[in-house]
């Protein structure tokens, strides 16, 4: 085969997914189900699934030795000095048999051919992510909706910001190589947060709905630990988000009407742009309302709940796990 070989440059690049999850929910199957074996490749390859977990007691651990062929279970540990998720991912990482990985949750649709169109992004633009829609089935949730909107989906798409739930690259574009990624994955929180640290990434047009809460303790925690997110890993956005929202809660207090109707219509026309029809949008004033006493409570707050742990994240590399 020559460089030449028309055939050679239709062939698909076999592709790593990683998949951090304590269970084996309706995402394993679907991933599990698009992967390209050996004859999908005309060099030797195959996609593959890693499944991450935390402990052998984990649900998903009792799936080893019943998986789909090219599926993995693996044991990242306990995270000591990081979160669970990035302990997960670096483990991943290390374990991966290929070069070009992708990475995504376990809590959103994965359609037949979520693999392949990511894996054709790639070979059209590079590092390429997916746009997250936060959908909550709480009362809390439904009020933070147009604000994951507006400064989720949005930043993402804008920003050139990686989504952990739906994100592919290959090991050497990371700037500062493999090792120093990892390195920084196990002595912090957020795994995407960190990925954008080291990743030039560029979003398509595409959204993916995410559960997001499920309780009003749950979404709080979620609040908190995006609002630490964005205060270690992007202070400048943060310093204008919270300063947006101030001026938005006070017009909405002093002239309710200007407020409400424009505040209503920027989450309208944020929904609109990624084709999110959902009526939460009219919920953006009360939502505008109750963000500054939120934002406050999360600053003031030295801890968050994610996935059965607490943790002090004290600055970007000073993180300490405690238990619930």
């Amino acid at each position: 085969m020559t460089d030449s070989d028309p055939t050679a440059a239709a062939s698909p690049t076999p592709v790593s997914v990683l998949l951090p999850t304590v269970r084996w929910t309706d995402a394993c199957d679907e991933v599990a189900a698009q992967l390209r074996g050996p004859g999908a490749f005309h060099a030797e390859g195959s996609d593959e699934l890693l499944v991450i977990c935390d402990s052998p007691d984990d649900p998903v651990a009792d799936r080893r030795g019943d998986l789909p062929d090219r599926v993995r279970v693996l044991i990242a540990g306990e995270p000591e000095g990081c979160s669970g998720k990035a302990n997960a991912i670096a483990v991943g990482m290390a374990a991966a048999a290929n070069d070009r990985i992708a990475w995504t949750d376990d809590d959103f649709h994965h359609p037949p051919d979520w693999v392949a169109t990511l894996d054709d992004d790639y070979d059209r633009q590079g590092p390429t992510t997916e746009l997250p829609v936060f959908v909550g089935p709480d009362p809390l949730a439904r009020l933070f909706e147009p604000a994951y909107v507006i400064g989720g989906t949005l930043a993402v798409f804008a920003a050139g910001v990686a989504w952990g739930g739906a994100v592919i690259f290959e090991r050497g574009d990371l700037r500062d190589g493999e090792a120093a990624f990892r390195r920084d994955l196990r002595r912090t929180v957020s795994d995407d947060g960190t990925l954008s640290e080291h990743l030039d990434v560029t979003a398509v047009d595409r959204t993916r709905r995410v559960r997001a809460g499920g309780s009003l303790r749950g979404s709080l925690e979620r609040f908190v630990r995006f609002l630490s997110i964005t205060r270690h890993h992007a202070p400048a956005a943060t310093a204008f988000n919270v300063l947006f929202g101030v001026v938005m809660a006070a017009i909405c207090l002093f002239a309710p009407v200007a407020g409400v109707t424009l505040v209503t219509a920027l989450a309208g026309v944020a929904y609109a742009r990624f084709g999110v029809r959902r009526a939460t949008f009219l919920l953006a004033a009360p939502g505008v309302l109750i963000a500054p006493p939120l934002m406050a409570y999360a600053f003031a707050r030295r801890t968050f709940v994610w996935g059965g742990r607490r943790y002090r994240w004290r600055s970007m590399f000073d993180v300490e796990v405690e238990p619930v």
